[in-house]
């Protein structure tokens, strides 16, 4: 199954509709019951007045048929009139119905995209997880084919976070692990992707690579940012640190043509890159 963060309910958007055309129904029906009460209400006072005048000029054969006429309209347009009330508060029903059938939907919705969030990422920084970021290569990968560019994978692992955890607790390594989160988002493009891998690890997604220099570029800004003092608040007290990092890069296609090739590749040029402690290492 394709991992995917935007999943649109079509049922709630078609009841959604649905009820504004129900509700536009039902305000037009109450407009069309006004005036038919309206029209009975003025029938009656005509067949009222009509009927007091023949009381007083005594019996007039034809206009004492045209009232039982008019008369029996009048019951007609009444009778109308009840029938439609009917009808109205039965659509007031369906309404108020429809109205709580969406909310539910909405609720089902809300409940539906939390889930699908946390299932591709990552609970402590937020940011995508190994899933999403493999699903999201596997586009890159297409994008870059019918493009024609490369991509670029960068490996990026914490130097000696097990000190910081033993030194400060893990309360301590796990704001420095959001905040390391927060610098590598802020200093790559939108396009491309950030994403944990695992512990110290993350992983980056570059897209849309017209030179390898850029890369290196991109790596040692990431690499100067992360570096930058981080001031973290433990128990009451502020502890600043300074966070070094590795980073290994593989190209696409030079360096593997599947995601998990890529990744490995990268992976092993980040351990050079940590041995050699150059800061960072194209995969060989």
């Amino acid at each position: 199954m394709k991992a995917t963060e935007t999943d649109p309910n079509a049922e709630l958007q078609e009841n959604a509709e649905q009820h504004k055309s129900l509700t536009n129904v039902l305000v037009k029906s109450e407009h069309v019951e006004t005036l038919v009460k309206e029209s009975a209400e003025e029938l009656s006072t005509v067949n009222a007045d009509i009927k007091q005048e023949l009381a007083h000029q005594g019996s007039l054969p034809g206009v004492e048929n045209a009232l039982q006429k008019s008369k029996a309209v009048e019951d007609k347009v009444q009778e109308a009139s009840d029938k439609l009330s009917d009808v109205n508060q039965a659509l007031k029903g369906e309404v108020k119905k429809r109205h709580v059938l969406e909310g539910k939907l909405a609720a089902v919705k809300e409940q539906g995209d939390v889930d699908r969030h946390a299932a591709f990422h990552d609970v402590l920084t937020g940011l995508p997880n190994r899933a999403l970021f493999y699903d999201r290569l596997g586009h890159g990968f297409e994008q870059a084919k019918r493009h024609g560019w490369a991509l670029a994978v960068m490996f990026f692992d914490v130097d000696d976070f097990k000190i910081v955890n033993d030194t400060y607790g893990h309360l301590a390594g796990d704001k420095v692990l959001q905040g390391i989160a927060g610098r590598l988002k802020k200093n790559t493009r939108g396009e491309d992707t950030v994403s944990r891998y695992g512990g110290d690890e993350f992983v980056i997604l570059i897209n849309e690579v017209r030179e390898e220099t850029n890369i290196s570029l991109i790596a040692e800004k990431i690499l100067k940012e992360t570096q930058a003092p981080c001031n973290i608040r433990i128990r009451g007290l502020t502890i600043s640190l300074s966070i070094k990092a590795s980073i290994g890069i593989s190209i696409y296609p030079k360096d593997g043509s599947t995601a998990g090739t890529l990744v490995e590749s990268a992976d092993k040029a980040m351990y050079v890159a940590k041995e050699n402690k150059t800061r960072y290492s194209f995969a060989l």
